[in-house]
Parts: C-alpha cells; sequence; structure tokens
C-alpha cells in the first residue's frame, strides 16, 4: 500500500490496494490512519458491485441512511448521486459537510464514480482543520463559545435536491431537520479543531437571529474557501473517495450540463458533535 499526497491541505491517494477483496485488519488500519491524517483519500480503478461497497463500508464503520431519498432497493444505505442528461442543478451543489442538521451527522462519506461526464464534474475538498488554524487567536476564543443552527430546509441545498427527491424521494422523510452543534467542533479521534459551518446548511448562531449572524457567517464561508485550504479531484470510473466529514466540507462542481453523472454513496454512523 502506497499513500501519495496530492496538496497541502489535505487529500492523499492510496495505491496497491483492491477493495473489492477481503482486507486484512492491518490494512483497514493502515487505510484508517491515512483518512485521519489527510482528511480525504481516493482509490483508484477499484471493480466494486453493491456488495463489495458495502462489504468495504463496513469495514470502517456502520453504514447509514440518507433521510430524504431512496438507497438502492437491495442496499437502502446505498444512495445514487446523480445528475441527469436534461438536468441542470447537480446535486448539493454547494459547499458542505454532509447532513450536518442532523443530531448525529455522519462521521465518514464514501463517493463511488459509476458514469461520468466527457469533462467536467471533478469535486472540490477543504479542510476545516486548516480553516480553524489560520483564524486569528482573537476570533478562535470567540467562536469556540457560540454554537450554529443548522436546517435541511436552507434554500440553496433544498434546491440542489429537489430532481432526487421528485424521482427518488422518501415516503417517510419529514419536511425539514435541525440541529444544534458547535461552531468550532473537536475530532473525537485526532483531537484536532476544525471549523464546523457551511453554507449549505448553517442557519444562524444559536441566540443570533439571522441578521445578526449573516455577515460572520458570510465570513466564515468565504474564508474555508480559500484555495490553500482545498484540493480538486477529477474522477474516473471505479475511483472512490473516503473523506471525514467531521472536518472536511465538499463541493460538487456542475460545469458538464447535457451529460449524465452517476455516483453510489454511502455514510457511516457518527458521534454528536462536541
Amino acid at each position: 500500500m502506497n499513500v501519495v499526497r496530492i496538496a497541502g491541505a489535505l487529500g492523499a491517494e492510496i495505491h496497491g490496494v483492491d477493495l473489492a477483496a477481503s482486507l486484512e485488519p492491518a490494512v483497514v488500519a493502515a487505510i484508517r490512519a491515512a483518512w485521519l491524517e489527510h482528511g480525504v483519500v481516493f482509490f483508484r480503478d477499484q471493480t466494486l458491485d453493491a456488495k463489495a461497497f458495502m462489504r468495504f463500508a463496513h469495514a470502517l464503520g456502520t453504514p447509514i441512511e440518507y433521510p430524504f431519498v431512496r438507497g438502492l432497493p437491495d442496499y437502502p444505505q446505498i444512495i445514487e448521486v446523480k445528475k441527469l442528461e436534461h438536468e441542470r442543478t447537480n446535486f448539493g451543489g454547494m459547499w458542505h459537510t454532509d447532513t450536518a442538521y442532523l443530531e448525529c451527522p455522519p462521521s465518514a462519506t464514501m463517493l463511488l464514480a459509476r458514469e461520468l461526464p466527457p469533462f467536467g464534474g471533478d469535486t472540490e475538498f477543504a479542510s476545516g482543520v486548516a480553516a480553524y488554524e489560520a483564524l486569528s487567536e482573537g476570533l478562535k476564543a470567540t467562536l469556540v463559545q457560540l454554537r450554529a443552527i443548522n436546517s435541511s430546509a436552507k434554500a440553496d441545498v433544498s434546491k440542489s435536491r429537489e430532481d432526487r427527491v421528485a424521482t427518488d424521494g422518501r415516503q417517510d422523510a419529514r419536511r425539514s431537520y435541525e440541529a444544534e452543534h458547535p461552531v468550532v467542533r473537536t475530532h473525537p479521534e485526532t483531537g484536532r479543531k476544525a471549523l464546523y459551518v457551511n453554507g449549505g446548511h448553517t442557519v444562524r448562531f444559536a441566540g443570533w437571529t439571522e441578521e445578526e449572524s449573516a455577515p460572520l457567517l458570510a465570513f466564515l464561508f468565504r474564508h474555508q474557501q480559500r484555495a490553500e485550504f482545498t484540493c480538486r479531484f477529477a474522477w474516473l470510473p471505479g475511483t472512490l473517495a473516503l473523506w471525514d466529514n467531521r472536518c472536511v466540507l465538499h463541493n460538487p462542481v456542475n460545469d458538464y450540463h447535457g451529460f449524465r453523472r452517476v455516483m453510489h454513496r454511502i455514510t457511516l454512523a457518527g458521534d454528536p458533535p462536541r
């Protein structure tokens, strides 16, 4: 197994591992260590059917279902993240961490490329740890005292779900989900602190109005996206990405109108943010 770093703030490719095989505990531990160190790791040229994909997910954690979209018929924890030829809006098309509006957001997200457009469709990733560490000591001291309200009903993210909810929506989905989390999150495994707000879901600070919150949140959202905190990844069929949803944001780039892009996603159970 060979781990090759791809950017300064986060991201690495892992070579020499066949994820369809039954992995030895030492290999799983090495993958987990690389994932925790780099935030997001990528595996090229993987031949994984749904069963093998789910087996790898179980090696790293507990797969959970997504609240708004039905999973595959035999694998409800695997959802299709897709944009079809006639659609203009891509699923989750903004900087965010997955389902921050849940009381226990996922610890990890796994995304497997099935069908790709002839160009475009990259995904950007950003380190919440690097973003937090670059803040002034004064702002850090302010933010560690704050909590934020995260909602599934924020307009931009709701719009990005419309096509999939129309075709694959769950009948038991609630209209909206809301959760309050710390603005600065301490990672339960590494102990690192990360900025834990995102433009897709964070509405306001707890005890503040939306109007009062807007200027500081706007600064934090811009700050998170600074180029030196990010990496950008170009997919190929059979590529799998695994990222730490507790400290990594992502943004799927919507630059391939008229073409089809289909990915399979699994999220792994997490803990309440602390």
